[in-house]
């Protein structure tokens, strides 16, 4: 990558508050440090901070400091002719209105004095316009935009050949195609070929487009602006690192192969928090050939290894790797009480264990770091590990809190202590790392707002979510809820989900009080073949009864049973539902189950990988939210038909015959070929397979597909519709979307003619699908946000 460098953005009131009190403002003397972190970085090529600073104008010594230690400057997307959007706004009534249709002359004016004072310097300028700050310019009229578009891209070229004295084509420059901008790009504005092509992300870490082929000969080549920090809608990324190096790896790989391979410039935000990410992109920027998709955890590990010695290695790589993976299944700037399920699958519990299970990790491996290097632990490892972990326990506990209030359980008490005392810690290991650390080295840095977000700016405060708190009845009050259902025996009949012997489950039915004081209970059983960890107690606050079959004792068929909770006069019956055949005879591992209930298949664990014509799946270890997903390569393959196309076949048991229902979850690739489409297929034994728009659930942030701009694009497609009435998917539900969520969703439905073990199949249709896993009936019942766990039958 000829250049490779990073934006600092988002500066305030971190970045810009330590600056401030450490080198008294983004200035020269700290812009020293940072120049030489970019050499180490074997980085040459930086944006600088913008918000409240102008880089060249503040301090003078900034860009000749730049020009000495090598640095290659430029300006952000919104900020053309190496002028900062702060020297426009101090002039702003001097210079007039930022509109080159009314006011021509006196930007160009301005425009040509930036030149001027930076022109001696190396750099990359920044050319074309958008609005006053970082908005699309005009009134919103594509096509009247795009028509002063190019007289400002004229009358640029015209300045740079003035000031430089030679042709434009010799003094390197760029133009971001950036949110709107990318529209135009669509509608085939154009840029003469010596000015390099600025793809940019969706602003949430997944490219927009691929190098397109007419642009491959290029003559200044096309580069990458990409975000691993955000500040702004759907949703903030700022606070700590949220880029898990897989996902990195994947995205920029794809970049490069489709000839994105000139230029990449990563927003960093407060650029501390971020170092491990920034790193590894520096890193691969420098040989991305090096790093192969199974080669990404030795990196970590050398970096580990780096960074605290052989011993710890090992150890600190899997923290490091686990709380950016954790962190993406949501974000702290987008946690709601109410995104895992309490109910289903012990989904909330089996999310908080993983945290908790990574703070214990951080907590022991911390008791065996040299003294010399704890400071930089806290930094890298121990902080963002166990406050991330914090954060998701928060709003986990409140989600107990608050279905537990509503039923009325005296234990929704406790899940407010919890979530309140995890505030306080949130709070201590802040002002730990601000005012104490390293005796106060890193001050302010640790001064975003993390908690407390209900839009996507930042709240002014830290706010702990509302803990509702249950006042106990004067005297006990017995209260039964059962696993699979948020309701009480005071809303409706309780009943328990299915029990297969296939998958030998376990449920809990809770007996808890809603009273002061204690009360006895008895649990009996309707049938013999029903087992039960306890029959009887006493209960103060709750007691949880599993309850699980006695499979030998069952005969085969569906057979039905009730169990009884008596204390005192009340009784309250549970219902259950136990499925029991013979095992079905396959010649490999399958996935399935008697009851036709939810199952979900891992992409990876497939029965057989079959190549195609001109690539093949492969396994991408530990990319999205589980273990590994299943990617294209290589990712330059033209598409196929499903007769050419490599495919995954799994073996599935399905029960019933009729309609089966899937969801397809993949990671929110975007629509980086719009004149193709983004494609995927699947097919049930011998069927014509099925061939789906992999762009179900897209989330149109920047209203490229509109009526309006579809009617006037060449190559854009309207969205295909996305099934709502499936709740896993959550479409409709508050902050889920594939942004909130890191995953979409494809639906599609397949006919199944006879029960049994059939083969389902999934082909390449497009290269840049990444298949994570496959829901087959899922059950809007139980709803979760992962799914039915995955259960894989030998």
């Amino acid at each position: 990558m000829k250049y490779r460098g990073i934006f600092i953005n988002d500066e305030w009131p971190s970045f810009g508050g330590w600056a401030s009190g450490k080198f008294g403002g983004l200035n020269s003397k700290m812009y020293a440090h940072l120049f030489e972190l970019l050499l180490r970085l074997k980085a040459n090529y930086f944006w600088p901070a913008m918000w409240a600073t102008a880089f060249n104008e503040d301090d003078p010594e900034n860009p000749a400091l730049a020009d000495r230690y090598g640095i290659v400057m430029g300006t952000s997307h919104h900020e053309p002719m190496m002028r900062a959007h702060k020297e426009y706004t101090k002039r702003r009534e001097e210079v007039g209105a930022w509109d080159y249709a009314t006011n021509k002359e006196n930007l160009d004016k301005f425009f040509r004095e930036g030149l001027e004072r930076n022109k001696r310097f190396d750099n990359i300028v920044t050319i074309g316009m958008r609005g006053d700050g970082d908005v699309a310019m005009g009134k919103g009229d594509d096509e009247e935009n795009m028509r002063v578009l190019r007289d400002v891209v004229a009358g640029q070229r015209q300045i740079i050949e003035e000031v430089y004295g030679k042709d434009p084509s010799e003094v390197p420059q760029l133009w971001a195609i950036f949110t709107e901008v990318q529209r135009y790009y669509d509608k085939g504005f154009t840029i003469p070929d010596d000015v390099l092509l600025l793809f940019c992300d969706n602003n949430w870490g997944y490219i927009r487009r691929c190098g397109p082929l007419k642009e491959k000969n290029r003559k200044d080549g096309m580069g990458l602006y990409y975000h691993i920090d955000m500040n702004g809608g759907p949703c903030n990324d700022r606070w700590v690192n949220t880029s898990p190096i897989p996902k990195l790896r994947e995205q920029f790989n794809l970049a490069y192969q489709t000839g994105i391979d000139d230029l990449w410039i990563v927003n960093v935000g407060d650029l501390k928090p971020k170092e491990l990410p920034i790193d590894f992109i520096m890193r691969y920027a420098w040989n991305p050939n090096a790093i192969s998709a199974n080669q990404v955890d030795e990196y970590t590990l050398e970096w580990a290894a780096q960074n605290f010695g052989d011993e710890l290695a090992e150890d600190v790589a899997d923290i490091v790797t686990k709380y950016p993976k954790y962190n993406l299944w949501r974000k702290a700037e987008v946690q709601t009480p109410n995104i895992f399920s309490v109910v289903n699958h012990k989904e909330s519990d089996n999310v908080e264990r993983l945290w908790k299970d990574l703070e214990e990790k951080a907590e022991a491996v911390k008791a065996r770091v040299p003294e010399e290097a704890r400071d930089a632990y806290f930094l890298l490892v121990y902080y963002p590990a166990v406050a991330s972990s914090g954060i998701a326990r928060i709003y986990l506990a409140t989600g107990k809190n608050h279905l537990y209030a509503q039923q009325g359980r005296l234990l929704a008490n406790d899940y407010a202590r919890m979530a309140e005392a995890l505030y306080e810690r949130d709070q201590r290991l802040t002002r730990y790392y601000n005012d104490t650390l390293s005796n106060g080295k890193w001050k302010n840095m640790m001064s975003d707002i993390h908690i407390g977000y209900t839009i996507w700016s930042m709240p002014e405060k830290a706010i702990l979510p509302e803990q509702r708190m249950v006042t106990p009845q004067d005297s006990p009050a017995m209260g039964v809820s059962a696993e699979g259902s948020e309701v009480t025996e005071r809303e409706g009949k309780l009943e328990l989900p299915v029990f297969d012997s296939l998958l030998g489950q376990s449920y809990y039915v809770d007996i808890f009080n809603r009273g002061k004081g204690g009360f006895d209970y008895a649990v009996t059983a309707s049938e013999p073949w029903v087992k039960i960890s306890q029959a009887k107690g006493t209960v103060t606050e709750e007691s949880r009864i599993m309850v699980s079959v006695d499979w030998e004792a069952l005969p085969k068929g569906t057979h039905e049973a009730q169990l009884t909770i008596k204390s005192g006069k009340a009784s309250v019956p549970v219902a259950l539902r136990a499925v029991k055949e013979q095992e079905p005879e396959t010649d490999g591992p399958y996935f399935g189950n008697l009851s036709g209930s939810e199952f979900s298949i891992p992409a990876y664990l497939y029965n057989k990988n079959v190549s195609g014509k001109d690539a093949t799946w492969i396994v991408l270890p530990d990319l999205g939210r589980s273990e590994a997903c299943m990617g294209i390569s290589p990712v330059t393959a033209a598409s196929a038909s499903p007769a050419d196309a490599p495919r995954l076949e799994y073996q599935v048991l399905l029960p019933d015959t009729g309609t089966v229902s899937l969801c397809l979850g993949i990671l929110p690739v975007q629509d980086v070929y719009p004149e193709r489409g983004l494609r995927l297929a699947v097919g049930l034994d011998e069927e014509t397979p099925q061939v789906l728009d992999a762009r179900q659930g897209f989330h149109d942030e920047f209203k490229e597909y509109t009526s309006e701009n579809l009617a006037k694009s060449p190559n854009l497609k309207p969205l295909p519709r996305q099934d709502a009435s499936v709740k896993l998917i959550g479409k409709g539900q508050p902050r889920r979307t594939e942004v909130f969520d890191n995953q979409r969703w494809l639906t599609v439905k397949l006919n199944v003619k006879e029960a049994g073990v059939h083969t389902l199949k999934v082909f390449m249709i497009d290269p840049e699908i990444v298949l994570e896993r496959i829901v087959v009936n899922p059950d809007n019942q139980h709803p979760s946000y992962f799914g039915a766990p995955a259960v894989r039958h030998e």
